[in-house]
């Protein structure tokens, strides 16, 4: 957990986390922004097919009918727990049942690219019911912070019939773009001491990625009991997926670019990965995704180079079960409409990349992509017009 922490509340971070992080040293629909940036400043591996020994890939849909489905966690008894952005809960009960979950969604801000977005489990779940929402939400008399992004912690009923919130907000006060809703985040994951991350969008205000007095444009650390919150890493455009490598404790990141560089980092506490639009009172998206004249800035593990495919939830492979695919990084792709794999080597170095062919293009923008507990490979479709679906994917 975070050495240096700050109770939820409306406020700036504590000058310690400045500090802490001087001396360490996108969106659901593609933007049509920024101008030419000089080449990322890591060398790209080429694209390939997938290996000649790739296990072939059974994809079953498990639900349907959802309307922008966001994210997806599995329980301990196997049930699925996926959320919708302008707010609503579905379980997917072990028997492949689909109920409805009911829940107070009354205070949701569901605008442009923000609303109901990241959920997690609680570590300790099979005994406390309690997960987690990062969303958007409005003022109305419930908190005094104003409309903002919140950490909302939740228990689910026994029969998954209901969730009730328990810490209301947990964490409060991550900046939004009120106006437009650009660059909400948020993407939450427990890493492997337990700690909840918590990644977050710069709202589209150029001074938020490298100000460490803001939650904006980071990838905080949290208690998930006590709401303290300390600022990780810096230098974010918009976070869109957190995966914690298995037995490792490597933290990996996928953002958004502007018109080119989409990116997955490698995370380390205090890094800076380089995002600074900051035009003097403007939002320069012509600045490069990782700017080398940053110092220490933190170069991309992988970038998308000339063009963007807006990567976003991502997941690693582990088992056996999976061959050829045993390891890999799989990263849901919105505007390319996929799953990009990538094989990394021990330290975190690309050496291979490739897409999924059996989810090429067949189901539209995949939002969010989990391995559960079970073995399985679980994906969020993101097409709207209650044309989303739950899918359910195996090695044959």
């Amino acid at each position: 957990m975070p050495t240096t922490t700050r109770k939820q509340a409306a406020g700036p971070c504590m000058a310690a986390v400045a500090m802490l992080l001087l001396v360490a040293g996108c969106s659901g629909v593609q933007e049509p922004d920024g101008g030419p940036r000089p080449a990322p400043p890591q060398s790209s591996v080429p694209g390939s097919s997938s290996p000649a020994e790739a296990p072939a890939l059974d994809v079953a849909v498990v639900a349907d009918g959802l309307d922008h489905a966001w994210d997806v966690v599995q329980a301990p008894d196997g049930t699925l727990l996926v959320d919708e952005r302008a707010g609503g809960l579905t379980a997917v009960l072990p028997d492949g049942a689909v109920r409805e979950v009911r829940a107070d969604f009354g205070d949701i801000f569901a605008r442009g690219e923000t609303g109901l977005m990241g959920l997690a489990l609680d570590p300790g779940f099979a005994g406390n019911r309690r997960f987690y929402s990062c969303q958007g939400v409005v003022a109305n008399g419930r908190t005094s912070l104003p409309t903002s992004i919140a950490v909302i912690a939740w228990t689910a009923a026994p029969d998954w019939s209901s969730a009730t919130r328990v810490a209301d907000p947990l964490i409060g006060g991550i900046p939004v773009n009120e106006r437009s809703g650009r660059h909400g985040g948020c993407r939450l994951r427990f890493d492997d001491q337990g700690g909840l991350l918590i990644g977050t969008g710069d709202n589209a205000v150029g001074t938020n990625p490298q100000d460490p007095r803001t939650w904006a444009g980071k990838v905080l650390l949290a208690d998930a009991m006590t709401g303290e919150v300390a600022v990780w890493t810096l230098g974010h455009r918009n976070v869109q997926g957190l995966a914690v490598r298995p037995g490792t404790g490597q933290v990996f990141s996928v953002e958004h670019g502007p018109d080119r560089d989409d990116e997955v980092n490698l995370l380390r506490e205090g890094g800076n990965y380089g995002w600074d639009p900051d035009g003097d009172r403007t939002y320069d998206e012509s600045v490069p995704m990782t700017d080398p004249a940053i110092e220490g800035a933190i170069p991309a593990v992988w970038s998308s180079g000339d063009s963007t495919i807006a990567v976003s939830g991502a997941t690693f492979l582990d088992g056996d079960q999976w061959g050829a695919y045993d390891g890999l990084l799989l990263v849901g792709v919105l505007k390319g409409q996929g799953v990009l794999a990538l094989r990394l080597d021990d330290a975190g170095a690309l050496q291979e990349q490739f897409r999924l062919p059996e989810l090429e293009g067949a189901y539209g923008r995949i939002r969010s992509v989990l391995q559960g507990g079970d073995g399985a490979l679980y994906v969020t479709t993101d097409n709207g017009g209650n044309e989303d679906k739950v899918l359910r994917v195996t090695p044959r």
